[in-house]
């Protein structure tokens, strides 16, 4: 076979790909799109000689000229290069001058940012967004900082199931990263990352992203490959994730409105789902997408706790179902769950005994995600995410229980308190089934709290987690005095 092969001018190693098959030759994108046509970019973001260099065949082998494909994807300036000459007898200084800032440098990438936790999918999976819009210098971008930060910013989220949704509109040429440092970045990853990674949406992908993409395919691994969507709109995106609202850069939508009929944002959002929503006649039966005040007003409801979260706890509670490793952490099918949640809402007789243990674990935390108003409510989500703030045991004990106990609805409160100590029994067997406080606030704390009108931020999951951490591992503390509000008394 012959080999198809550039020359470096700048004698760096070149980057080899073996068996790298022919996009052009089969004529199709090889990976899955929510469209038949997703390139809108207004400008070719590279010389239109790339599109003209000849594939390479199957089996072959590609020596890749990065200074000459990356020359539109990086273009370093002469104030970014480390000057090496060093004076010998004042090298301590030059040294010390030429070590970046780096409380400064994350600093800055807190201010920008480029990467948020927006919420959970329809499977309950917490997506995090990338903003190519908002992305750093090349300066600040092609460092182990970086990498570092991007790392701790995702840490918490990938344990469990995962998706990301990275915006490429709006990518500033300064901004771009090399080839090379993409390529580290991948490898820096642990398993834990591209494991648990369960769908990576491009959204607006440009011609450019899909050669990078398939120049790239050779050394990623076929489950990674696989896991890959180019999504060319906000509603289709919004529509593959469940999401009623999809809060992203002005960059980005108003790119997105320019390429789309800005009207379709309106019949997906939440607002008017609402509004149609209130002309129909809603089943009393119905039990998903409604608030905790009908579902009481309307079932029987034992001490305020919905027939549907009974019946899931009761079969999670079993002695040959509590112990399944990762019950909350892996995601059911989709298309059963949802089977599931329509003969509820119709008021049918549903038997858990013989459904998949992890399509009923997503069947609890659906019902919590589609509460018209959180359990732990809109009004409380100011206070919880200050919990960080509480630096003793002092504070956070008596802060968390004032919240619980007395800012906390009647019957929020006793659901959430029947959630908290199932809860209980599901870490009393962790050692079965993997899941910790922290794991299970990890998997809880988003279907259990978000603000009303905003999305939650990275700064904001974090206390929100840990609120929830705290309650579990101290529920006895918590719940040692109960109140029953009905009678005005304590038990």
């Amino acid at each position: 076979m012959e080999a198809f092969q550039q020359k470096n001018s700048n004698n760096n190693l070149p980057v080899k790909f073996s068996g790298a098959p022919s996009l052009m030759d089969h004529g199709e994108d090889p990976h899955p799109s929510l469209s038949d046509w997703h390139d809108y970019e207004p400008n070719l973001e590279f010389d239109d000689t790339e599109l003209s260099q000849t594939a390479p065949e199957p089996g072959g082998t590609v020596v890749f000229d990065e200074d000459n494909f990356s020359g539109e994807f990086e273009e370093v300036s002469e104030d970014e290069i480390i000057k090496t000459t060093l004076d010998p007898d004042n090298y301590e200084e030059q040294l010390k001058m030429m070590e970046p800032d780096e409380n400064a440098i994350r600093k800055e990438f807190k201010r920008r940012k480029f990467i948020e936790f927006i919420g959970t999918d329809k499977h309950g999976q917490p997506i995090i967004a990338i903003y190519a819009c908002s992305l750093p210098e090349r300066k600040d971008l092609n460092t182990n900082i970086f990498i570092d930060f991007i790392i701790k910013s995702m840490e918490e989220f990938v344990q469990n199931d995962y998706i990301i949704a990275y915006f490429h509109q709006g990518m500033k040429d300064n901004s771009k990263p090399s080839l090379q440092f993409l390529w580290n970045s991948y490898k820096e990853l642990d398993r834990s990352f591209k494991k648990n990674l369960k769908k990576l949406y491009v959204v607006h992908p440009t011609t450019f992203i899909k050669m990078v993409w398939f120049f790239f395919k050779p050394v990623i691994s076929e489950k990674f490959k696989s896991k890959l969507i180019y999504t060319s709109s906000l509603d289709e995106l919004k529509q593959s994730l469940g999401l009623n609202t999809l809060k992203v850069p002005d960059t980005v939508r108003e790119f997105d409105e320019k390429i789309n009929n800005s009207s379709r944002y309106l019949r997906g959002s939440k607002s008017s789902l609402k509004s149609s929503r209130s002309m129909e006649h809603i089943p009393p039966t119905t039990q998903f997408g409604v608030s905790l005040k009908f579902i009481i007003e309307n079932s029987a409801c034992l001490n305020c706790i919905p027939p549907i979260v009974r019946k899931c706890v009761d079969h999670l509670s079993l002695s040959d179902v509590i112990d399944t490793e990762g019950i909350f952490r892996r995601s059911g099918n989709y298309t059963r769950i949802k089977e599931l949640r329509e003969k509820l809402n119709q008021g049918e007789e549903v038997n858990l005994s013989n459904e998949d243990t992890h399509v009923v674990a997503a069947l609890l935390k659906a019902f919590l995600r589609e509460l018209e108003e959180p359990l732990l409510t809109y009004e409380l989500y100011d206070d919880i995410v200050q919990f960080a703030e509480w630096t003793t045991e002092e504070q956070r004990s008596r802060n968390v229980k004032q919240i619980l106990r007395e800012k906390l609805p009647e019957e929020n409160y006793e659901l959430f308190k029947y959630i908290v100590e199932f809860l209980g029994k599901i870490m009393e067997r962790k050692d079965f089934n993997k899941m910790t406080s922290s794991n299970l606030a990890i998997v809880f704390g988003p279907n259990l709290i978000w603000p009303k009108q905003a999305q939650m931020s990275l700064d904001e999951i974090g206390p929100i987690n840990a609120f929830i951490d705290y309650v579990l591992q101290n529920q006895d503390d918590i719940y040692f005095v109960d109140i029953n509000k009905k009678d005005g008394g304590y038990d």
